[in-house]
């Protein structure tokens, strides 16, 4: 009995002199990671973003190896405890099951690690040539949105969408490939679990789903770019983004507007920009001149008008138009080319000036509003070229109440 608790005096203090050794070597590294900060220890940075600064590092680092040393700590008793227990003969059962705790999950863990060898190699066999799938498709993606490579009716902007979709339909079908060699495939509880989270993703994101979709049809429909004037509905405006879920315009007045894609699917979509680089856009205005003016004078004021403004484009020539006869004026519509559709209010400003100038430096007046005035009805309401010789036609002669009241004295 004395030997034996000698034995197990022994243990102890072997026991606690592990211990205090394993605080000290814990102690000194702990103090030599201190020393490290901002030399070896400048911090985390992620790109552009500082994580962790050298401080905040060294902290964490010891923070690790605390933990690790009350592990440690934790299984050197665990350890010891089957010795204490193995010397005395009627605890030394307690020693077996507590080796064997250890020892049968190790065993376990070992022999499901070998077992699981043969699907993990096929895994990684499947991942590999997945990958280099993907890496194909790719390369002829940036051939094609290099111009490198052409495909009839398939445009340089298809490639990246067109790519985007192959690769989730590839993806998605490595991870049906590979599903059944993951570990635990065949529980049951990995299967609800699978389900469940289908079920929440297909009702939780029914209506992101209808955006996304609405927006990979507009890249096929090729409405718009970034960049473009538009006019979404009622709104007007410049694309400023477009992405799967929303598109965001930047009106006239700096607002920005975000438009869903499915919204934008149901609405009507009027680009001015698409074509103005080439044939340009055609900004109109409406312009009402009495009968006594002659049309071809109009004509030529209005397209004055026109080339005195500014981002107003001089071929192809600017246009005029008789839109009707109405009772009391002839309404006219200037039309003229612009190939800078993003300025559109900037330049009918300028339009509408140079309109109102060169109308009021010929002394003519525009009949909009409208206004009554009493006339001699002997005078035709013609231009003067067209006028026939009255000869011996009287005016009329109106007299106001301060006349007759002169006349009188």
């Amino acid at each position: 009995m004395l030997k034996e608790a000698g034995l197990a005096l022994l243990v102890i203090i072997i026991l606690i002199l592990v211990i205090y050794l394993i605080n000290r070597l814990f102690r000194r590294v702990s103090r030599w990671v201190d020393s490290l900060t901002g030399t070896w220890l400048n911090g985390v940075h992620i790109r552009t973003y500082e994580l962790l600064d050298g401080k905040q590092e060294a902290a964490f680092i010891n923070s690790a190896l605390t933990f690790f040393k009350w592990v440690v700590i934790l299984v050197a008793v665990y350890l010891a405890l089957p010795v204490l227990f193995g010397i005395f003969p009627w605890t030394q059962n307690f020693s077996q099951v507590l080796l064997s705790y250890i020892t049968t999950p190790i065993k376990k863990i070992l022999a499901s690690i070998w077992n699981y060898l043969p699907n993990f190699f096929t895994i990684v066999v499947l991942v590999l040539v997945f990958r280099y799938v993907l890496r194909i498709f790719r390369f002829f993606k940036n051939e094609i949105e290099r111009g490198a490579l052409s495909l009839p009716g398939f445009y340089p902007d298809w490639a990246n969408p067109t790519y985007q979709i192959i690769r989730v339909l590839i993806l998605a079908f490595m991870l049906i490939v590979i599903f059944p060699y993951m570990p635990g495939s065949d529980s049951p509880i990995f299967k609800g679990v699978s389900v469940f989270v289908g079920v929440l993703f297909t009702f939780g994101s029914a209506g992101a789903l209808s955006n996304v979709v609405a927006g990979l049809v507009l890249t096929y429909m090729r409405a718009f770019h970034k960049g473009d004037r538009v006019k979404i509905g009622e709104v007007n405006g410049d694309i400023i983004e477009r992405s799967l879920l929303v598109t965001r315009i930047r009106t006239t007045k700096n607002e920005i507007i975000s438009i869903p894609n499915s919204t934008v699917m149901n609405s009507h979509t009027v680009n001015y920009s698409s074509d103005a680089p080439e044939k340009g856009l055609i900004l109109y205005t409406n312009v009402t001149v009495g009968y006594d003016i002659e049309w071809r004078k109009v004509y030529e004021l209005l397209t004055a008008a026109a080339d005195r403004t500014e981002m107003v484009e001089k071929d192809p020539p600017p246009f005029v138009l008789q839109l009707s006869l109405d009772d009391y004026y002839i309404t006219y519509q200037l039309n003229a080319y612009t190939k800078q559709p993003n300025r559109q209010a900037a330049i009918y400003s300028k339009l509408f000036e140079n309109v109102q100038d060169v109308f009021n430096e010929s002394g003519i007046e525009l009949m909009s509003p409208h206004f009554y005035a009493l006339r001699d009805g002997h005078d035709i309401n013609i231009p003067k070229s067209y006028r026939p010789t009255q000869e011996g036609a009287k005016a009329i002669q109106v007299k106001f109440d301060s006349d007759r009241k002169s006349d009188s004295k």
